[in-house]
């Protein structure tokens, strides 16, 4: 009875989660206080039905991974920056330029992290992380199916019901740069599954469909960092899978492989099949979003990718007109505060007293995640951020050397999806969007737990290999804290 309902609460809280993944991503990104508040409660609920298992097993068993500890550096770094210190005439003194906007983002951020770790925790086995692959891609491909019809159909209003003045909307996002980040974290997630045949004949093509309409989704966005990503991202995918299958079709061991894969001409013409395959498989997907752009119209889409200019009658957008003076500012600002800048979430308040502009202009992101979080972080912000990338390729690389198709597919893709955003990021702002950060980071934590169940299975199988060597765990501690579980 006491494991049935252990079953139920690791069921519930998984698919918690992946609501709170759902409702940030369709309420618009989560940006608004009143979406970032319901957000939270989800988080806490999590936690409290985690509270009520550990209860019932009597002990705690948490895995704190490696890629949770540089979150919870940084924020450890806006907790300082927001204490602040009363003067005699009653001012505060503080690390932070605007220190409410710097708690209200450590909150944002705590809660994020607290995501992370639940990650972590409950989609652990591979039956709990074949299922978070599954609905990620069947979600991708609803969102990206509402976006266009909600575009070809556009009334001003966000699902036919609230209207909105933003200029660039695309799908729940109010910003089309924001709802492009959000697909280069789902596209290749079926393209992944399909390269290494995780999934069957049937299946392969429905997903080779839903990565189409999302890449389709993201090119009518017309966001031209979308576009740039889903390059990136999809010659990341051709040159690693080129290897994957090379790693979990092996049945006799790296040694016999190494050996064989160095003999005779089979070898190469079995290689050669395996690369041509890939490339197939990539150009088939490229060829259907081609395709449907040609369908609906190409000019938008050439002449947004030309001239940065999608609606008639507006100037012609360049660098130094959209971006280009905004991190000219950016520098002067993360000049002027260079060890632990100007406070997370400060930005927008830091900006109007470094900027050359007239101020007519409200700037509340610099438009570059990398130089967003230095200008927040200063020099120790910009190391975490640079210590995270690191752990977290350092996992996916582990993940990728599975011989389980499923678990090197949720690798390549979770770590496509993770290229393509930091290929984004050096244009836009998609990680300080809490759906795209939430996303994002449960993406690390899956390939972080595809890291630590291949390591697992290498170890049982190297144990399994000499004689007289048992493969029995007996857990004795009541309370288990793995840190730096993947590292």
């Amino acid at each position: 009875m006491n494991g049935e309902m252990n079953h139920h609460l690791n069921k519930t809280i998984s698919w918690g989660l992946l609501a709170a993944i759902v409702f940030t991503g369709l309420a618009f990104g989560a940006v608004e206080p009143w979406s970032i508040f319901v957000f939270e409660v989800i988080v806490l609920a999590l936690l409290l039905l985690w509270g009520m298992k550990v209860l019932r097993d009597g002990r705690l068993e948490l895995t704190v991974p490696a890629i949770a500890l540089p979150v919870a550096a940084l924020l450890a770094v806006g907790l300082i920056q927001s204490i602040a210190l009363t003067r005699s005439d009653g001012s505060w003194v503080s690390l932070s330029m605007n220190v409410g906007y710097t708690r209200s983002a450590v909150t944002v951020l705590a809660f994020l992290l607290i995501a992370l770790v639940i990650a972590s925790n409950f989609f652990v086995s591979r039956e709990r992380l074949a299922v978070v692959g599954h609905f990620l891609v069947v979600y991708g491909l609803a969102v990206a199916m509402f976006a266009l019809v909600q575009h070809f159909t556009w009334s001003g209003r966000f699902y036919w019901i609230r209207p909105t003045l933003a200029t660039n909307p695309f799908g729940p996002f109010a910003n089309h740069n924001h709802f492009a980040g959000y697909m280069e974290l789902l596209i290749p997630l079926p393209i992944a599954l399909v390269l290494t045949r995780a999934v069957g004949r049937e299946v392969r093509v429905l997903y080779g469909f839903a990565a189409a309409i999302m890449g389709l989704a993201m090119v009518v966005s017309l966001s031209r960092g979308g576009l740039i990503s889903l390059a990136a991202m999809l010659m990341f995918l051709v040159l690693v899978s080129i290897r994957v299958p090379r790693i979990w079709r092996l049945e006799r061991g790296r040694r016999e492989f190494r050996e064989a894969d160095r003999k005779g001409p089979g070898a190469v013409v079995g290689r050669f099949r395996a690369v041509a395959s890939q490339v197939i498989v990539v150009a088939a997907i490229v060829a259907v979003i081609g395709a449907g752009v040609l369908w609906i119209g190409a000019d938008p889409v050439i002449q947004r990718v030309t001239q940065g200019q999608p609606v008639e009658g507006l100037p012609q957008e360049t660098f130094s007109t959209s971006r280009g003076w905004i991190w000219r500012d950016t520098i002067s600002m993360i000049r002027a505060n260079p060890l632990l800048g100007v406070g997370l979430g400060a930005y927008v308040t830091a900006f109007s007293l470094y900027s050359k502009s007239d101020g007519s202009l409200k700037v509340p992101q610099a438009h570059n995640d990398y130089l967003q979080v230095v200008a927040d972080g200063g020099i120790v912000g910009g190391l975490i951020a640079l210590w995270f990338v690191v752990v977290v390729f350092r996992v996916v690389t582990r993940g990728l050397k599975s011989r389980d198709p499923l678990l090197s597919g949720l690798a390549l893709g979770s770590s496509a999806g993770i290229v393509g955003i930091l290929v984004h990021s050096l244009f836009d702002f998609n990680l300080q969007i809490p759906s795209n950060a939430l996303l994002f980071l449960v993406l690390a934590a899956v390939a972080s737990n595809v890291a630590v169940l291949a390591q697992q299975t290498t170890h049982s199988e190297e144990l399994a290999s000499r004689p007289g060597t048992g493969l029995i765990h007996k857990q004795t501690a009541s309370t288990a804290v793995v840190v730096g579980g993947a590292s």
